[in-house]
């Protein structure tokens, strides 16, 4: 019987991983969906991954999903007259300003008017992921007049962090704006969307996209943070991006607002990535540190629907290792019996519809009796992922005549998709999951499996039939139901 590993894996793709035998080869070790960033590389490189990804997808026979990463609108200081940039002391003053003049021990550009805008005095500004801190003692239209908090050497074109004000500024800038139609017209079925920090970000994005990807927001600020339960309700997935979220915050804040938010999606039903520096050793070591080891292993306690790999699959030494690796912890977290354990205490959540109890109805059934797996067939991905948020102990196979939603609910915890042909009576459905049930190496003939879906068919958000069945096909009567 198939060993199913329920977290999914997210591998970022890069000059380490743009060929089709290495792309090939991470699907192969275990990667669900392949990230592209748009923060590197052209158009064009963009494109040929793209192809190339759904080249391997008919070759396998196995709906893979892609996510398109929008880099957001980069903050990042001017230029100094000394190419090594300067010294900063802790205690001294220095300058922030509009003038393109460049910088010196006293002073240097910022080229955002917006950020002027915003600060009031005592605002904190960190500079090269968070090394550097200052803080605004006065401030005006364009200029910020800092205390040096935390000293060390500034260069040309750090990036600046913002922790503690919302910035006037839209999560698409004009290049994400451009990036954001080119994914689309290939077909990407996931936009991660950066410098989110209010729901219009989101809306702006989705009104761009018009239905052509799912929207994920990137959870990266204290700003989204603050506001996470509105932006998670016009999103349809999160991540969370510790990366820049351990800049703004303080470190130790991290691992609960995680946790936290990962119970969040859980109970939406909607899918979350645990992403940055998972496996970072691995970018130039074959193995991992057991501290990230234990850090992957804990996101997937949580329940979290996907893990990432960001440099150690794009641009580091092994990154087939680094797949392998995330699929290695994943399968023994999963087979542990704590595991189930946290998994079931954590479930809950309000079940106000039909639906909602059809699939908690499958879940129980299929944990009680002995049932191989759990069948559902869902147009928009809805019930699937209704299903998913059960958390059941038993695989679940996602069907959907929909190639596109297949794609998309690649990314949600459990799910093996499978696309099928469409069908119009509920016998019809029952007859296609027994069939699939057998042929992807889930059950035997003489298994039973728990069948949902909505009838009629067709019609998003309608589910509301659930039934055992048997895995033979032949069992399944003509005098039965249709």
């Amino acid at each position: 019987m198939r060993r199913q590993r329920n977290v999914k894996i997210v591998a970022t793709l890069g000059p380490a991983s743009s060929d089709k035998e290495m792309i090939r080869a991470l699907f192969d070790a275990g990667a669900d969906v392949f990230r592209l960033n748009m923060s590197h590389g052209e158009h064009a490189e963009i494109g040929e991954r793209h192809r190339i990804i759904r080249e391997i997808e008919v070759e396998t026979g196995r709906p893979i999903a892609i996510l398109a990463d929008l880099q957001g609108p980069k903050l990042r200081v001017g230029v100094f007259a000394s190419d090594d940039g300067e010294e900063l002391q802790v205690g001294q003053a220095f300058r922030l300003d509009l003038d393109e003049a460049p910088g010196d021990l006293t002073r240097v550009q910022l080229p955002h008017r917006e950020i002027f805008e915003a600060l009031e005095p005592g605002s904190s500004l960190l500079v090269n992921d968070g090394k550097i801190r200052l803080k605004v003692e006065k401030c005006g239209a364009d200029f910020a007049d800092c205390t040096v908090k935390v000293g060390g050497t500034i260069s040309n074109r750090k990036g600046v962090n913002v922790p503690d004000v919302v910035l006037p500024l839209a999560a698409l800038s004009d290049k994400d704006r451009k990036d954001l139609e080119f994914v689309c017209r290939l077909g990407v079925d996931w936009l991660a969307l950066s410098f989110v920090q209010r729901t219009a970000d989101v809306a702006e994005a989705r009104e761009l996209a018009q239905g052509r990807a799912a929207i994920l927001s990137k959870i990266e600020k204290p700003a989204a943070v603050a506001a996470f339960d509105d932006i998670l309700a016009v999103s349809d997935g999160i991540m969370v991006a510790r990366g820049d979220l351990g800049v703004e915050l303080p470190v130790q804040c991290v691992p609960p607002i995680q946790k936290r938010l990962i119970r969040k999606c859980r109970m939406a039903a909607k899918p979350v990535i645990v992403a940055t520096q998972m496996l970072e050793s691995m970018i130039d070591s074959p193995m991992p540190t057991r501290a990230e080891v234990s850090d992957v292993a804990a996101a997937i306690y949580e329940g979290t629907d996907a893990v990432m790999l960001s440099a150690e699959s794009a641009a580091g030494s092994f990154p087939i290792e680094a797949v392998r690796t995330m699929n290695a912890v994943a399968l023994e977290v999963e087979s542990d019996p704590t595991y189930r354990e946290v998994i079931e205490a954590s479930r809950g959540g309000p079940k106000q519809s039909v639906a909602d109890g059809i699939v908690s109805a499958a879940r129980e059934i299929a944990e009680t009796a002995d049932i191989k797996v759990i069948c559902c067939f869902s147009q928009s991905g809805q019930t699937a992922s209704l299903v998913a948020r059960e958390r059941p102990g038993v695989p679940i196979i996602a069907m959907t005549s929909r190639i596109g939603t297949a794609r998309r609910m690649a990314l949600t915890w459990g799910l093996h998709c499978v696309k099928t042909e469409e069908v119009s009576r509920f016998k019809e459905a029952v007859v296609n999951a027994a069939r699939a049930a057998r042929t992807e190496g889930f059950a035997q003939p003489t298994d039973q499996l728990v069948v949902t879906a909505g009838v009629p068919f067709g019609q998003s958000g309608t589910t509301n039939i659930l039934r055992v069945a048997p895995c033979d096909e032949r069992l399944i009567l003509p005098s039965d139901p249709e």
